[in-house]
C-alpha cells in the first residue's frame, strides 16, 4: 500500500456494507485509505469494516438512516474526529423503486425514493464540504445510474431522483472547482448487487421497460464499479470534474 495516492486519506463510503459500496470500501482500504463505512444495516457495515481490518486496514462504522440529518452529522463528525479530516466522500447508498410509471407511483414511494436517493447525498455533501474547503482539497463521487441518463432504465421515482443527482454533481463541481473540490459520478448499468426489484403484476411501467431489457448487455461485478469510483476519487483523475461516467458495457451508447 505504500506510495498509494490514498495512503492515510480519510474516505467515507455510504451504503458501504454491501454491493458497490462494500467493494469500494475494500478497494480504498487496499490503497491505504482509512475508511468509514456508513450503512443502514449494522451487521453488513460491521462485516465490511471487519474485512478491512482483517486485511490490515483502518475502518470505522456509522449505522443509521442517511436521510436523517442527525445521522449525516454523526457520519461527518466521526470521520473528521477519528481520521483527522475528510478527503473523499462516496455518495453510494440508495434504494430501487418498483419500476412504476408516473401514474402508478404512490406518494410514499415517491417521497422515500427522493429522500434516500437525492436528499441524503445532498445532506452528506453539504456536511463534508466545510471540512474539504478547510483543507483546500477533496473529492466527492456519487453513484448515479443508467436511469440518470435515460427514461427506460427504472421507474419514475428512481429516474427522477437519479437525474437530480446528476444536477447536484454538476452544480457542486462548478461551484467549488476553484476551491480544490472535484465532484463526479459513476452511472452503473446492470450490476450484480443485493438490490431487489419487485414490480407490481400487470403494472404499466415494467411492461414498457421490458421492451428495452435487451439493451442492458453484460451485468457488471460490483468490483468493476468500485474501480471506476476509486479512479474518479484519485489523483489520476485530477482534472476530471463534473463528469458522469457510464460503467455499463456500452448501454449508454445504444
Amino acid at each position: 500500500m505504500s506510495g498509494s495516492s490514498f495512503e492515510d486519506k480519510s474516505v467515507i463510503v455510504t451504503g458501504g456494507g454491501s454491493g458497490i459500496g462494500r467493494a469500494s470500501a475494500l478497494r480504498f482500504a487496499a490503497e491505504g485509505a482509512r475508511v468509514l463505512v456508513a450503512d443502514l444495516d449494522a451487521d453488513t457495515a460491521e462485516a465490511a469494516a471487519d474485512e478491512v481490518r482483517a486485511a490490515g486496514g483502518t475502518a470505522e462504522t456509522v449505522v443509521g438512516d442517511l436521510s436523517r440529518q442527525e445521522v449525516v452529522d454523526r457520519v461527518a463528525a466521526t470521520a473528521a474526529d477519528r481520521f483527522g479530516g475528510i478527503d473523499v466522500l462516496v455518495n453510494n447508498a440508495g434504494i430501487m423503486d418498483d419500476l412504476s410509471a408516473a401514474a402508478e407511483v404512490s406518494d410514499a414511494v415517491w417521497e422515500r425514493l427522493i429522500r434516500v436517493n437525492l436528499t441524503a447525498p445532498f445532506l452528506l455533501t453539504r456536511a463534508v464540504l466545510p471540512h474539504m474547503l478547510e483543507r483546500g482539497a477533496g473529492s466527492i463521487v456519487f453513484t448515479a445510474s443508467e436511469a440518470s441518463l435515460r427514461g427506460s432504465a427504472a421507474g419514475a421515482a428512481y429516474t427522477a431522483a437519479k437525474h437530480g443527482v446528476v444536477g447536484l454533481v454538476k452544480s457542486t463541481a462548478v461551484m467549488y472547482r476553484d476551491r480544490g473540490i472535484r465532484v463526479n459520478a459513476v452511472a452503473p448499468g446492470g450490476t450484480a448487487t443485493g438490490i431487489s426489484v419487485n414490480p407490481s403484476p400487470g403494472a404499466h411501467g415494467p411492461a414498457v421497460m421490458g421492451t428495452y431489457a435487451a439493451n442492458i448487455g453484460r451485468v457488471a461485478e460490483a468490483s468493476e464499479l468500485a474501480a471506476a469510483i476509486v479512479f474518479l476519487a484519485s489523483d489520476a483523475a485530477s482534472n476530471v470534474n463534473g463528469v458522469v461516467l457510464p460503467v455499463d458495457n456500452g448501454w449508454a451508447a445504444v
